[in-house]
C-alpha cells in the first residue's frame, strides 16, 4: 500500500509491534495535577524572560518616579498610576502564567506495549510515534526541541516567555501581548503629555531628575514602548486570527491537511478563553474550561 505525502513526513505503523516499543523505558510516574508547576530548563529562554520583566520595572521606575510623582495634578498622578500598575501587573502575572503553565505536553515514553495494547486499535488504523521523545502523538501534536516534548496544538516557542505556545497556555500568551500593547500604548501617551508640560514649564520643575538625565530616559522608554508596541500588538492579532480559523503557527507554515472538525470562530475563541464569555477572558488567574466549550461546539 502506497502512503500519502503527509503520512510520509511522520512515523507511522499500523500495528504495535513495528513501533519497537521494546526500545521504549516506562515514563516516571507524574501527576496531572494543574497545580504542577512547569518550567523549561533553557539558558536562552530564562534570560528572554529575566529581560522581559526587566524592561517591564525599568518602564515601571520611569513612569512612577519621572512622570507621576513629580507631576502637579494629583488626580493625573493616581489615575495613570492606578491603571498603568495594574496593567503591568496583569502583564507579568500572564507571562508567569504563560511561562509555567503546561503547555500540553504529551506524556513521555508512553509507547509501551502495555499502552499501545491498552488503546485497543482496530484493524487498518493508524497510530503515530514520535521517535525523539518515544511517545504516541495524538493528533495535531507536534515535537518541540527546545522542551524536547510533543505539546498538544503546539503554535510555536517562544523565547520571551521559555515555553512553548499550546493547548492549555495559549490564553495566557494572548493575554500577555495585549496587556504588553495597552502598557506600551500608555507609556508613549504619558511620555508625550510629559514632554509637552516640560516644554510649557521650566524642565527643572518637571522632573525630580536633572534635565538631560530625564530626556534621556524618556527617549529610552519611548524606544522601548513603540518597539514593543509594534511586536505584541501584531503578535496579539496574529495569535486571535489563529485561534479564529483553528489553525496553529506551524499548521500554517506546514500547509498541513486539515482533518478536523470545523467550527465557527466564536466557538473557537471559547475553547481557548472559556465557556460562557465572561470577565475571567482577561484574567490570567482563571483557567479555561474547555470541557464545557465542547458541549456547544458545532460544525459550520
Amino acid at each position: 500500500m502506497k502512503s500519502s505525502p503527509a503520512n510520509r513526513s511522520r512515523d507511522i505503523e499500523r500495528q504495535a509491534g513495528y513501533l519497537r516499543p521494546e526500545h521504549c523505558t516506562p515514563p516516571p510516574p507524574r501527576s496531572n495535577s494543574p497545580h504542577d508547576m512547569w518550567f523549561i530548563r533553557d539558558g536562552c529562554g530564562i534570560v528572554c524572560g529575566v529581560i522581559t520583566w526587566m524592561l517591564v520595572f525599568y518602564a515601571e521606575f520611569v513612569v512612577v518616579f519621572v512622570m507621576l510623582l513629580p507631576a502637579k495634578n494629583l488626580a493625573y498622578s493616581i489615575f495613570n498610576g492606578v491603571v498603568f500598575n495594574g496593567l503591568a501587573f496583569l502583564a507579568l502575572a500572564s507571562h508567569f502564567r504563560a511561562m509555567c503553565t503546561d503547555p500540553g505536553a504529551v506524556p513521555k515514553g508512553n509507547a509501551t506495549k502495555e499502552f499501545i495494547e491498552s488503546l485497543q486499535l482496530k484493524p487498518g488504523q493508524v497510530v503515530y510515534k514520535c521517535p525523539k521523545c518515544c511517545s504516541i502523538k495524538p493528533d495535531r501534536a507536534h515535537h518541540c526541541s527546545v522542551c524536547k516534548r510533543c505539546i498538544k496544538k503546539m503554535d510555536h516557542h517562544c523565547p520571551w516567555v521559555n515555553n512553548c505556545v499550546g493547548e492549555n497556555n495559549q490564553k495566557y500568551f494572548v493575554l500577555f501581548t495585549m496587556y504588553i500593547a495597552l502598557i506600551s500604548l500608555h507609556a508613549l501617551m504619558m511620555v508625550a503629555l510629559h514632554f509637552v508640560f516640560c516644554f510649557e514649564e521650566d524642565w527643572a520643575k518637571c522632573s525630580s531628575f536633572s534635565p538631560p538625565a530625564t530626556v534621556i530616559l524618556l527617549i529610552l522608554l519611548s524606544f522601548e514602548g513603540l518597539l514593543f508596541l509594534i511586536f505584541t500588538s501584531v503578535m496579539f492579532g496574529t495569535q486571535v486570527h489563529s485561534i479564529c480559523n483553528d489553525e496553529t503557527g506551524i499548521e500554517q507554515l506546514k500547509k498541513e491537511e486539515r482533518r478536523w472538525a470545523k467550527r465557527s470562530k466564536w466557538m473557537n475563541m471559547k475553547v481557548v478563553f472559556g465557556h460562557p464569555l465572561s470577565l475571567s477572558w482577561l484574567s490570567p488567574f482563571a483557567r479555561p474550561d474547555h470541557g464545557k466549550a465542547n458541549l456547544y461546539q458545532y460544525v459550520v
